[in-house]
């Protein structure tokens, strides 16, 4: 680790993470580029200066700030709402708008999704992305990758969550630059006859061209759907009870084409293409060969983001493998790193990106750690020590990002490795074969049965380690600051296992102390923490109060009595808290110094009360003014179980007597502390 920290890229990959970082949050930088160009240039005339002069502090201080820089103009620049023609700043005289389809995403219950390029409004071209979610019925056609389609509907901004922790759809896309969505049914857009072509269009066409092949042979739903992931790139088709057995038997990465996949097939490669080496130049012909091979593949998987991560990154490493120098393999992800993070800055912020680097790092670095605990003589034995200690090593890395993130741990993770990635690159292979055999129409149908029941086998051996419940542990909680403390003790413990001096020491010791402090924080903060919340539920009512380490719900719809309720499970996960479901209580609660009352559908309120907190239930039918004059209200909140014309008219109503008032519906969860 000592030689990668003094490995120059890593000092200038630190500082590109920085600047985009700066720019993402902040908006540090909202001027033209011009302007950040002249500023870069002035920097490289000072490092002129500097250098001529021999001031090496000074030079070392402004190449860390001109890298700083890099990072917030690569991040500005990669935006395309800082430009003119973006279509948000052409949209005020909107008629018609030319989309573009290049993404297919996972349906969802109701819609259809996509990513779409806004290429054109009126006669103006545009740039910019935005979700289309298109209506599921009997008359819908699925859109493809590269059909162009044109609509007069009016965007809208996507909606930020409504609940505490509930998943941040709005920031999710936010990071891929898409920041507002359209509804539309098949009524409501024109498809040209003639598509735009592109390299994801032509990928798109050749896997729909493989799956008409594949679809020909006695290959199940279930069979099709996980061969379409592994090889294909797309999981749009999975179940949902197969990808639930996968999540939680710790093997979803297999269903996901990413590091391990490229890794096994540059494996493969390497050895197939070890001929070449004897050569002239052989070395080279064969690296050249590998990249030309797995961006093939890359192509055909989708060129996903995370295809084109883990090819990128291995793409690297073959090209360090090429010159046999030793930790060519850390340089060659630190130097992976900055290039794709120069491309793609906000790829930083990407979980399968965060996932993946630390996977590799925690196995080139632990992984011979724990492989010198034991020496078994025996082959067999050998092979299976070290695949545990990769599996042991990969989890090492990702185990405190995994548990932040999803607040589960997969305990039999290892016999999921165990048995499925010794054969993964059988699998591979063989689904490469079994693909060019289809498309060639030469496919055995004895042969497309074997492979079938090969992965049926697979989906079976997961389901049975997903159903031993009791080796899963779920509802971890952890949050921020507890994950980079775990990650400080993680590289004091390994500094300390390859150096073992009083220095090494230290740090482990300050990494506990300040895992202890984050954790002593979180307790006082959850121990004296109190209040009342008041839920966004469609069309239920859901009411909690908060004291300590318990949760309870005092007003719940009868279908909302379930612990896994996902509004309760996340408030429950990430306060580190227990929930339970007493009795309903009545109509009047008094909380501190407030009233609250609730006002149900039957519209019966006490008009003794003075200046209560009012929650609005189910769509009462009262006069709002004669309530606000009798009660005068310091705030009136409306949840989701009342109609939406009920909302229009209250919220009139409130804006006309200059009382407080908040809808769930529009606002989100009402918390009162």
């Amino acid at each position: 680790m000592k030689k990668l920290i003094e490995y120059l890229p890593f000092h200038f990959l630190i500082c590109i993470i920085s600047g985009i970082t700066i720019q993402f949050y902040t908006n540090l930088w909202a001027r033209n580029l011009i302007l950040i160009v002249c500023l870069m240039l002035l920097m490289l005339c000072l490092l002129y200066i500097f250098k001529r002069n021999g001031n090496r502090k000074t030079f070392t201080v402004v190449s860390m700030i001109l890298f700083i820089l890099i990072g917030i103009s690569t991040t500005f620049i990669n935006n395309p709402k800082n430009y003119a023609n973006h279509y948000q700043y052409n949209s005020s005289k909107k008629k018609g708008t030319t989309l573009h389809i290049n993404k297919i995403l996972k349906s969802s219950r109701y819609y259809h999704k996509f990513v779409a390029q806004v290429v054109q409004i009126n006669s103006r071209k545009t740039i910019g992305n935005i979700l289309v979610n298109l209506k599921k019925d009997s008359t819908s056609t699925l859109l493809k990758v590269g059909n162009q389609i044109y609509i007069t509907k009016k965007f809208k901004n996507l909606t930020s969550p409504l609940n505490p922790y509930q998943f941040n759809y709005k920031d999710y896309l936010a990071k891929q630059y898409i920041y507002q969505q359209i509804v539309i049914n098949q009524e409501d857009y024109k498809k040209f006859k003639k598509g735009i072509i592109s390299i994801y269009s032509l990928s798109s066409k050749l896997r729909n061209r493989i799956l008409s092949s594949l679809k020909k042979y006695s290959f199940t739903k279930d069979q099709l759907s996980v061969i379409n992931a592994l090889l294909l790139g797309q999981r749009q088709d999975i179940s949902k009870n197969i990808l639930n057995s996968y999540v939680k038997a710790g093997a979803i990465h297999i269903l996901a084409i990413s590091g391990l996949h490229i890794g096994i097939i540059l494996l493969i490669l390497s050895y197939l293409l070890t001929p070449i080496e004897k050569l002239k130049h052989g070395s080279y012909i064969k690296t050249a060969l590998i990249i030309i091979l797995l961006w093939a593949f890359a192509f055909v998987a989708g060129l996903s983001a995370s295809v084109v991560r883990a090819v990128t990154m291995f793409c690297f490493i073959a090209v360090g493998e090429s010159f046999k120098k030793k930790k060519v393999v850390e340089y060659s992800l630190i130097s992976s790193m900055f290039f794709l993070l120069l491309i793609k800055p906000l790829f930083l912020f990407d979980v399968g990106f965060q996932l993946s680097y630390l996977a590799v790092f925690g196995i080139i670095w632990i992984q011979p750690l724990l492989y010198k605990l034991w020496s078994p003589k025996l082959w067999l034995f050998n092979k299976l020590w070290k695949l545990i200690t990769i599996s042991l090593a990969a989890q090492a890395g990702i185990l405190p990002i995994s548990l932040y993130y999803f607040h589960q741990f997969p305990g039999l993770f290892i016999l999921s490795n165990l048995l499925i990635i010794p054969f993964l690159g059988g699998i591979l292979i063989g689904g490469i074969l079994i693909i060019i055999l289809a498309l060639s129409k030469a496919l055995p149908n004895l042969l497309a049965n074997i492979y079938g029941s090969i992965i049926s086998l697979m989906n079976k051996y997961v389901n049975w380690i997903s159903n031993q419940e009791s080796f899963l542990f779920h509802e971890i909680s952890m949050s921020f600051y507890e994950m980079i403390t775990w990650y400080f003790i993680i590289i004091s413990v390994y500094q300390l296992s390859i150096h073992k001096k009083t220095k090494q020491l230290l740090f482990l010791l300050f990494s506990i102390v300040l895992l202890q402090t984050s954790l002593l924080y979180n307790k006082i903060d959850r121990e004296y923490k109190q209040e009342i919340i008041v839920f966004h539920k469609t069309k239920e009512n859901l009411l909690g109060y908060r004291n300590g380490k318990l949760f309870k719900l005092l007003q719940y719809g009868d279908t909302l009595k379930t612990y896994n309720n996902n509004v309760i499970k996340a408030y429950r996960i990430n306060e580190n808290i227990k929930s339970n479901f007493p009795p309903k209580i009545g109509n009047i609660i008094r909380y501190n110094s407030d009233t609250i009352l609730i006002i149900d559908s039957l519209g019966i309120y006490d008009l003794a009360l003075k200046k209560p907190i009012i929650i609005l239930q189910h769509s009462p039918k009262i006069n709002l003014n004669r309530l606000i004059e009798t009660l005068e209200p310091k705030q009136i909140i409306a949840d989701g179980s009342n109609y939406k014309s009920s909302l229009n008219r209250w919220k009139a109503t409130c804006k006309k007597q200059k009382t407080p008032f908040h809808q769930t519906r529009q606002n989100g969860a009402f918390i009162i502390k």
